[in-house]
């Protein structure tokens, strides 16, 4: 693709971009954020971004992407929940790493979750990307459930799908949303490095 051409079809989807879609991807973007910084705004913020993108998914038939913004929601009020929540001692729950049997049990998780959906897009929606839908929405219903546990690995699960995001957006025209998954890898990054410090510095404390 010409380079020119590329700028200029960026341009183009970029001033078709909806105030929905703005105001989803802003919204989002600081939800990302506050989870960085271990913040428990990430939750309400968050709520915001993915009930707008159920509403917009739908109609970009991402169906699978719709589900899990509903299940994001269902996650975020559990999130909240337990990062309000104090131990024995008062203390806020602390970020912690998955353990092997942890590992191994996201690990199925994952492969139910992206070959359930699978079947069912390919078989019951009308969906022309169901193989990438369904492996991103698996990957990140991993990710969300280990951001509610405060678990390390979450980042890893973000970042994969923010990779595989990036692209798959942008062919279904939602060009401000690829670009939002783009500022997502950024802070996704940035986010594992800043738990895993915090982590550390928790086991020295």
């Amino acid at each position: 693709m010409d380079l020119n051409y590329f700028w200029e079809l960026l341009y183009q989807n970029i001033l078709d971009t909806s105030i929905l879609e703005i105001i989803a991807v802003f919204f989002g973007i600081l939800s990302v954020w506050f989870s960085k910084k271990v913040n428990i705004l990430v939750y309400p913020t968050g709520i915001i971004s993915v009930l707008i993108y159920v509403y917009i998914c739908f109609f970009a038939k991402l169906y699978a992407d719709m589900g899990i913004n509903f299940v994001f929601f269902r996650m975020s009020i559990y999130g909240w929940y337990n990062w309000s929540r104090k131990t024995e001692n008062k203390k806020i729950i602390p970020i912690r790493i998955c353990s092997k049997q942890e590992h191994f049990i996201n690990l199925i998780m994952f492969i139910f979750f992206f070959g359930s959906l699978t079947y069912v897009l390919k078989n019951y929606t009308d969906s022309n990307v169901p193989i990438w839908d369904s492996l991103t929405t698996a990957i990140f219903i991993i990710g969300m459930w280990l951001m509610a546990k405060k678990k390390v690995e979450n980042w890893i699960w973000w970042i994969v799908g923010d990779i595989i995001s990036i692209p798959l957006y942008f062919y279904k025209g939602l060009v401000f949303t690829s670009l939002q998954f783009t500022v997502f890898l950024i802070i996704a990054v940035l986010g594992y490095i800043a738990w895993e410090q915090k982590y550390k510095l928790q086991k020295i404390a």
